[in-house]
């Protein structure tokens, strides 16, 4: 037997994508620390131009002015090159570059006792947190679906969702550069029908773009308050573009059933009223929502058709 006709055995398969997977946490991490820094940059980076060609500034030289402020306020920030792969991985606290060996998923958070080796500050609890989380998810999908594209791209949604999940709840954004192409990986992954027939994924994206959508709409007509953001919008469409849009009522159900009891275990933590610092988005109830439909959505769906 070669060695890929071992690796990808039923017995050995789930336990490579779980080493894989304990990977590519890693690299998530980076993702949700970086990513919302590199847009804040990106924009910041804009300013200028914006201040400079905008309309409702009467004054031309004040605009100007302006624009030239922020340029010198940026130029700090921005000097240094900021991007997934550079610079390497440090410290947050004393800016130590972490050495490989201090960056092994999980074992150097252990080894380490969850605290730099540089200056003993501790390590947040979320880094191992997503590199397990990444890790498990990648073996439970290689366990599930077996060695295949189906393994492959339930892998990739699981990773993506992690990376929003944590990123929206950190900072309420949920970049496009991971809901878009995640929307386009679920539509080129079905066109052989990898989880749905291409028809359903392509009108599962639609629908779930514009069933959020509705709600937005219809939630500001009737209290002028904008009760989430587009990229809800965009990464539900994302979960019908890999489970189709049969799919999407129980992933809005379950995702607002997880959000309402978040929202009670927060309140009971609180004591009864709720925390200034805590934050409702919606985007880590959609993405423990889309896993739960990717995995068990079927049986749920079947066992309540079979109770109507």
């Amino acid at each position: 037997m070669s060695v890929l006709g071992w690796l990808t055995q039923p017995a050995v398969f789930p336990w490579v994508a779980l080493a894989l997977g304990l990977c590519a946490g890693s690299f998530l991490n980076v993702v949700i620390h970086r990513l919302p820094r590199m847009m804040e940059r990106e924009w910041l980076a804009n300013i200028p131009e914006i201040l400079e060609e905008t309309r409702e500034l009467p004054d031309r030289e004040e605009a100007k002015r302006l624009a030239a402020e922020v340029r010198r306020a940026a130029g700090a920030t921005l000097a240094e090159p900021l991007g997934l792969a550079l610079p390497r991985s440090r410290c947050p606290a004393c800016g130590r570059p972490i050495p490989a060996h201090e960056n092994v998923p999980l074992a150097s958070w252990i080894a380490l006792r969850g605290r730099c080796a540089g200056c003993g500050a501790r390590i947040p609890l979320r880094y191992p947190a997503v590199e397990l989380l990444a890790g498990l998810g990648a073996g439970w999908a290689a366990w599930h679906f077996g060695f295949g594209l189906a393994a492959a791209g339930a892998a990739l949604f699981i990773w993506a969702a992690i990376a929003l999940a944590f990123i929206d709840q950190a900072t309420g954004y949920l970049p496009d550069d991971i809901t878009l192409p995640l929307v386009w990986a679920g539509l080129l992954l079905n066109v052989p029908g990898t989880f749905v027939p291409l028809a359903e994924a392509v009108i599962g994206a639609a629908a779930g773009y514009l069933s959020l959508w509705a709600v937005y709409q219809g939630f500001k007509l009737a209290t002028g308050k904008e009760g989430m953001g587009y990229g809800d919008f965009k990464m539900n469409a994302a979960v019908g573009a890999f489970l189709g849009w049969k799919m999407l009522p129980l992933v809005i159900l379950v995702s607002a059933v997880v959000g309402l009891a978040a929202g009670i275990a927060q309140m009971l933590a609180a004591r009864g009223g709720w925390d200034a610092n805590f934050r409702f988005h919606f985007g880590p109830y959609l993405a423990v929502a889309g896993v739960v439909a990717m995995f068990w959505g079927e049986p749920i769906l079947a066992w309540y058709l079979g109770r109507a």
